[in-house]
Formats: structure tokens, sequence, C-alpha cells
């Protein structure tokens, strides 16, 4: 005889569950749009701010630039991903496509593996974002994780170095440059004040450079299997 799955309560803040339990309760409840498992705690972040929100727009349209221009690589926001036991639902993240020699692949309705490079806007939810999402990020092997402190008004680039994250300071002319992403620049400064024409243009150079240009080389011959 058929067996009747049994009814669960919605997700709620503090709760203490398995990845499992959670998935079970937020697959029952379709309303719940925004929800993270964190070392086996629930999180459930407060609605979206004007402040995040136009935080988030301005760095998608800088990685989603990028990604544009980079073949073999793939960006995505708020997906949900399975990291070690936890879920987390990270604002933007930038990877390399699996065909490519990326670590991260989308399977069902969750990606799976580290992405290259994850970006959090810290509001609401920067405890979190800089401790336990922090931890995470570091232990499954994030290569470059991008913090953005709206209200310090603070940018702190991650780059994993020997199994930890160090500071990626930026280079004398005010531009960070990823280690991982050649020709992915940023202008902190600019997107600070919301300059975003600046911001592209730093960019722009960035994807001019024959940095960027050995990258794509790269990627297209890992796609090969050269």
């Amino acid at each position: 005889m058929a067996t009747v799955e049994q009814e669960a309560p919605p997700l709620a803040a503090g709760m203490r569950l398995t990845r499992e339990e959670f998935f079970r309760r937020w697959d029952m409840h379709p309303e719940i749009t925004k929800a993270e498992l964190l070392g086996g705690i629930v999180y459930m972040p407060s609605p979206v701010s004007p402040e995040h929100g136009d935080s988030e727009s301005d760095l998608g349209t800088w990685i989603g630039t990028y990604r544009v221009a980079t073949p073999g690589t793939i960006s995505g926001h708020n997906t949900t991903s399975l990291m070690l036991d936890d879920a987390p639902q990270a604002d933007i993240n930038l990877r390399i496509a699996l065909e490519c020699g990326g670590r991260s692949w989308a399977e069902g309705r969750r990606l799976h593996g580290a992405p290259e490079l994850i970006t959090e806007i810290c509001l609401s939810s920067a405890d979190y974002d800089l401790h336990v999402k922090f931890d995470l990020y570091e232990a499954i092997g994030v290569q470059e994780y991008l913090a953005i402190l709206v209200e310090r008004q603070e940018i702190r680039w991650h780059i994993l170095v020997d199994g930890r994250y160090q500071i990626l300071p930026p280079d004398a002319d005010g531009i960070r440059r990823s280690r991982v992403f050649r020709g992915l620049w940023l202008h902190g400064q600019a997107l600070q004040q919301g300059d975003m024409p600046k911001v592209l243009a730093v960019l722009q150079t960035g994807l001019a450079s024959p940095e960027h240009q050995a990258f794509v080389n790269l990627l297209a011959s890992k796609r090969a299997g050269k």
C-alpha cells in the first residue's frame, strides 16, 4: 500500500536540521524563497532591502559582463548549493564550466561542488557571511570569496592560499585583479561610489589584456580535451 509523506512544519530560523530534513521541509513549502542551512542551523534572511538589491545588481552586471566575454565560465544569483553538510544560497557565483576544468556542476535543482568565486553582499547577513559562511567556503575550497561590506564601505576579496583565506589587496592603481579569473578587474572605490561606467571601463581593460586572452584559450583547450 502506498504511504503518504508526513506533513512537516515550514522552516524557521534557528532550527537545527539535517540537510535531508531541511530540503524535505523546504520542498513541501514552495512559498519559501530564501533559506540557508549553515552548520546544521537554518538561517532565514530578512527581505532584501533596496540597498542590498542595488549592490547585487551592480556586482551582477560586473560579473555578468565578464562571463559573456569569457566562454567556459558560468555565473548565477541566489543559487542553492550543496557544500559539505550545508546548503548556502550565495548572492552571486562565478564558475568555470565542468568541461573546462571547473569543480562545480548543476544536478537537479541544486549546485554541487565549489564555485571558483562567490560574492556576498553583507548587510543584515554580515555576521554569518563573515564567519560561518567564510569558514564553509574556506573548508570546501572556494578559491575566491568577495565580501562587499556595504555599511562599512569595505571590500574584502579573499583568496585561498594553502587552504586558508588571505586578503587580496588592490594594486597600486587601486584595482583588484582576480587570481583565478584572469582579466576580472575591479576598481573598488568606483564600485563603492556607484560609478558603474568606471567599474565597467576598468573591467573592459582587463578583458582586453593578454592575460584574459590566455585564460580564454586555456578554457577552450580544456573543453577540447587538449
